[in-house]
């Protein structure tokens, strides 16, 4: 019998590297070690954090702008510690988000046509966490909803437009929260902590509806987040260090397909 053999899409595709005049040239990427998003794109901008002295900052250029970016570009910088992540708003492409070590969220609204002038004000500022916050996520469908996540193992879901914090989930996580994600509506979040659990949480109800321990036996940092079809995609190591990918459901809490990498 001959055997049949599953050709992959692509396995003829390769990829090919940009001329320079079409990258990002000659910034200062932040060398705070810290397991967050250092770079957030939306249709009209890239940001991007950056070393900075006397407090955080990061860059926001426009898509067209390759090429060297001059250190005298203007920043966004009002922080009084180092920015740790940052996302823009699904809504409105003018407006990202920024989470610090100085304990705060800041909200920013970015000119039509880019920074000329370094930006020092926020729209708002969202102080509600005891250390340093590591995680902001926007809501994916809810106008003004924001959530961030910090050092304290809290979780809190602001009111942007009013400043004020909505939800709080501070008994949620008994130790390090690595990241969070929404689900495709915005009705749960799922998280990776570092007690090795992932957690699916029903914030409105401020209970966890799913949980799976040692979903990564390996010390090492893990991520987790919704797909579109409500499964939880995970990365993380197993006890020999060995990268690994696997796919949840979060009803049966059964992995549902797993794939070790090892590196």
């Amino acid at each position: 019998m001959r055997r049949v053999v599953r050709q992959s899409k692509f396995r003829h595709v390769f990829g090919q590297a940009v001329k320079n005049d079409q990258c990002y040239d000659d910034i200062r990427v932040s060398r705070v070690t810290w397991d967050s998003s250092f770079c957030a794109v939306n249709p009209r901008f890239v940001a991007i954090i950056i070393e900075a002295s006397g407090g955080g900052a990061f860059l926001v250029l426009p898509l067209h702008k390759t090429g060297r970016i001059d250190k005298s570009y203007p920043t966004v910088c009002g922080h009084t510690g180092p920015v740790l992540d940052i996302d823009w708003c699904p809504h409105n492409d003018q407006v990202i988000a920024s989470g610090s070590e100085d304990c705060t969220v800041m909200v920013w609204q970015i000119p039509e046509n880019g920074l000329t002038l370094s930006l020092t004000e926020p729209v708002v500022i969202l102080e509600g966490h005891s250390k340093r916050v590591g995680i902001v996520a926007w809501h994916p469908t809810a106008r003004n909803v924001l959530l961030s996540a910090g050092c304290d193992n809290a979780i809190i879901i602001w009111n942007v437009g009013t400043g004020e914090a909505l939800i709080n989930l501070d008994d949620m996580h008994s130790d390090m929260i690595y990241n969070v994600s929404w689900s495709r509506n915005g009705s749960l979040i799922c998280t990776a902590s570092k007690d090795k659990k992932v957690r699916v949480i029903d914030p409105r109800r401020q209970e966890i509806v799913a949980e799976k321990e040692k979903a990564h036996e390996g010390a090492r940092p893990m991520r987790a987040i919704f797909l579109a079809d409500g499964n939880v995609f995970t990365t993380g190591f197993s006890r020999m260090s060995e990268r690994q990918l696997a796919l949840w459901n979060p009803v049966t809490q059964r992995r549902k397909g797993f794939r070790v990498d090892p590196y």
